[in-house]
């Protein structure tokens, strides 16, 4: 496979991911045993410096460096094998640098939602979770548009009956889990759930305007 570059139709195994999920995924294990391996005082340093921390949202570049800090292995570890389920499908639709594009902008979109939930905060805000939301929120439309393996047919819409029964039962989830106290790490941390469901929805109702097949305006 040619580095960084995506295949066509989704036919391989499953873990035959695309180049750009797995290098993103290997940028995400890298930045995080990197900082764990460093002393203690520096990498909580990292932390305060990368983290997006609503009460200091100024620092535009927290609002993607968020994305490849995490509080532990098994963090990190779970968000990983979430971009490796839902990161294929948009990336070979997308391609590269849409795809590239479309996580980050997923991540923003995150971050904005858990600062208008907890504007003021200064509680920092880490994990690439939000924007893998984000990414299940496309992939959702692609999948449901390509079960019959046509590559490249228009998105099939927000409003269809699949799409929005999976929407309404991991709004649910998130909802229940925030309000409940389930959402909370084995660390103690809370859960971003508020940024999970701003990334959701990011993913869900834009992946059209980076769809690189998407059909002209007024297409059924």
């Amino acid at each position: 496979m040619a580095f960084f570059q995506d295949t066509g139709p989704s036919r391989e195994p499953f873990l035959n991911a695309p180049a750009s999920v797995l290098w993103l995924i290997g940028v995400i294990l890298v930045a995080h045993v990197g900082r764990v391996l460093l002393p203690a005082t520096t990498a909580d340093d990292i932390l305060v410096t990368f983290a997006f921390i609503p009460a200091d949202y100024s620092q535009i570049q927290t609002w993607a460096t968020y994305l490849f800090l995490h509080g532990s292995y098994a963090h990190v570890g779970l968000n990983c094998l979430w971009l490796l389920a839902f990161g294929p499908p948009v990336a070979r639709r997308l391609g590269t640098f849409r795809f590239l594009a479309f996580y980050f902008f997923c991540g923003v979109a995150a971050a904005a939602a858990q600062l208008a939930s907890d504007w003021g905060s200064s509680v920092p805000v880490i994990g690439a979770s939000g924007a893998i939301a984000g990414l299940m929120g496309g992939a959702i439309r692609i999948l449901y548009t390509e079960r019959h393996r046509v590559f490249g047919a228009p998105l099939v819409s927000v409003f269809s009956r699949p799409v929005m029964f999976f929407t309404a039962i991991w709004l649910a989830i998130n909802v229940v889990a925030g309000v409940s106290g389930l959402g909370l790490s084995e660390e103690g941390d809370l859960i971003a759930w508020v940024a999970h469901m701003g990334g959701y929805f990011a993913g869900l109702l834009t992946i059209g305007l980076f769809d690189r097949t998407a059909a002209p305006v007024g297409s059924a």
